[in-house]
């Protein structure tokens, strides 16, 4: 491949990288949020885990076309350890910890049969800062930007994962609202319990 035809796979790999990631962090807003679906939950287990799986060939497209385009030098290095390009060296560090908290929580989720669950709910938590990462990195790096229609294409990631996560925030605080003190604070309603029946035997007797 020539260095033009590196530097358009680069930039197109880059986008749909970018939207796939929304579309995981979209998926696992709605999982967690429990939102209502005609799909049961394996299936969107399953959803989720082909669109993570493709975002990661996309992303390593456009990691590797961008270190073998010889019109700009990426060390490649540089993939992995932030701050070691001289080339827009803060945009590509953000590119690079995206990259780095996306691979660690596919990682995590490969052997999630082999780690403890909190450390698993831990690592997978960071998907959430990959997303904002990665939305960040390609504002300030992408070449595309200055064209109308991809900077709606980011704008519309950007207002559905905010609109989302909104509605999630929501529901939880209505949860709670609507929630029986039993089911918010069990212990201290078993505490409760316990002293009122102490109370009434000691009446009793």
């Amino acid at each position: 491949m020539s260095s033009i035809d590196l530097w358009y796979t680069t930039r197109a790999t880059g986008l749909v990288a970018l939207v796939l990631l929304t579309s995981t962090m979209l998926l696992g807003i709605l999982t967690a949020g429990r939102a209502p679906s005609t799909l049961p939950g394996f299936a969107r287990a399953e959803v989720h885990r082909r669109i993570s799986v493709l975002t990661i060939t996309f992303l390593a497209i456009h990691v590797l076309t961008a270190v073998l385009d010889t019109y700009v030098h990426i060390n490649p290095m540089a993939v992995l350890i932030p701050f070691t390009a001289n080339y827009h060296p803060l945009w590509l560090a953000l590119g690079t910890i995206g990259v780095d908290l996306f691979l660690a929580v596919a990682i995590s989720s490969a052997v999630r049969q082999k780690i403890p669950v909190r450390v698993w709910r831990f690592v997978h938590w960071l998907a959430y800062l990959s997303w904002p990462v990665a939305v960040a990195h390609t504002l300030g790096m992408g070449t595309d930007m200055r064209l109308a229609w991809a900077l709606g294409l980011v704008t519309v990631c950007i207002a559905a994962v905010v609109g989302l996560t909104c509605w999630r925030l929501l529901r939880c605080m209505r949860t709670k609202a609507l929630a029986p003190r039993t089911v918010l604070a069990p212990r201290a309603a078993i505490r409760a319990s316990i002293n009122l029946d102490s109370r009434t035997k000691g009446a009793m007797s």
